[in-house]
């Protein structure tokens, strides 16, 4: 009797121990998930409206945009590397086709095309000071923010430019039927369709792997055969496009382009990415995590705006709580490798 017991014992104390090293091990990707899913909670518990349909649809509304940058910068991140220019390239890019289309006359496809252009030899310029020069990413991108900004700023003097190309005004702010509450912002629509590409490249491509590769230990995916400054080259060049293709969704859901209004960009696009889960220092995560980092940022900021806080303490309390996050998400990363690290003899006892 008292060896059956113990044996019942010993079984369940081997299911516990299991279980737990599963929890641990995917802790990367179940801390991110219960945030979302606390903030989903908390917000429905103290507002009225937050689960109305038109509320949900606002909420991924506003981080569509979003979802675009994020992309590039997951594929960056991926890499170990950091782009900087971001919200200048948007702006820039923006400008840019506005300028083309509204001021000189230049058909819209062709004004598009050449903002797409300007942007991605931004990203070129960005690859090809830190792959061949030898600059960390964080210094070269730093230097090619300056000189979107300062291209943007050139060509509009300070004024803002209403004259959009229709397509622009199309994608960025028309909608997929017109009954309430089932018009969907095409908006939306463009922000699924850069995170399903982006996701399907680094999930079913060698691009992809080698991607993950050069992130994890670049010495070692250079030794295996791999080109690791075209692959840094290549992802910085993309985040430029998906940066500057936000950059005009966004004028056409705004109506104009200007300047200033997308300085935020940069640092939520990075936060949005990590707070999924996808590591600052390369080589894990990928567009699942970024999907998630987007809900929890536009929960939050939707929740906030819902509780009519106080605009200079909403801006408080979401930075306290984002930051909270990434403790959160940093620990459970350190839970993982810790897991990771123990001797196999260990596990099997």
């Amino acid at each position: 009797m008292n060896n059956s017991l113990s044996t019942i014992q010993g079984q369940t104390g081997l299911k516990t121990k299991r279980a737990w090293e599963w929890v641990r091990y995917r802790m990367r990707d179940l801390a991110p998930f219960l945030t979302l899913l606390i903030l989903v909670i908390f917000f429905a518990l103290t507002t009225d409206s937050f689960f109305n349909i038109i509320n949900l649809r606002n909420i991924l509304a506003q981080v569509a945009t979003l979802a675009v940058v994020a992309t590039g910068t997951t594929y960056v991140l991926l890499c170990g590397e950091i782009d900087l220019s971001i919200a200048a390239v948007a702006t820039m890019s923006g400008v840019i086709a506005a300028t083309l289309f509204g001021v000189m006359g230049m058909p819209q496809l062709l004004a598009i095309a050449a903002a797409l252009l300007a942007a991605t030899l931004i990203g070129l310029l960005n690859g090809w000071s830190t792959t061949r020069i030898g600059l960390p990413s964080f210094m070269a991108t730093l230097a090619t923010m300056q000189i979107a900004i300062g291209l943007g700023q050139n060509i509009t003097r300070g004024d803002i430019l209403y004259n959009l190309a229709p397509v622009l005004n199309f994608l960025g702010g028309d909608y997929l039927g017109q009954t309430e509450p089932f018009r969907l912002p095409i908006v939306i629509v463009a922000g699924m369709v850069a995170l399903l590409i982006g996701h399907v490249v680094l999930t079913y491509t060698r691009f992809g792997r080698c991607v993950y590769m050069t992130g994890s230990n670049r010495e070692a995916a250079r030794l295996s055969g791999i080109n690791t400054k075209n692959i840094v080259a290549a992802c910085l060049a993309i985040s430029a496009v998906t940066a500057s293709i936000a950059g005009m969704l966004n004028s056409g859901r705004l109506g104009s382009a200007q300047t200033y209004g997308l300085e935020n960009l940069l640092l939520d696009s990075i936060a949005a990415v990590v707070l999924g889960g996808t590591s600052l220092f390369g080589g894990e995560g990928g567009i699942k995590n970024t999907i998630i980092g987007l809900l929890i940022f536009g929960v939050l900021n939707n929740g906030l705006n819902q509780l009519q806080l106080d605009i200079f303490i909403k801006v408080w309390v979401r930075g306290v709580i984002l930051l909270l996050a990434l403790i959160i998400n940093v620990y459970a990363l350190r839970l993982r490798n810790s897991q990771m690290a123990e001797p196999e003899s260990s596990k099997h006892e």
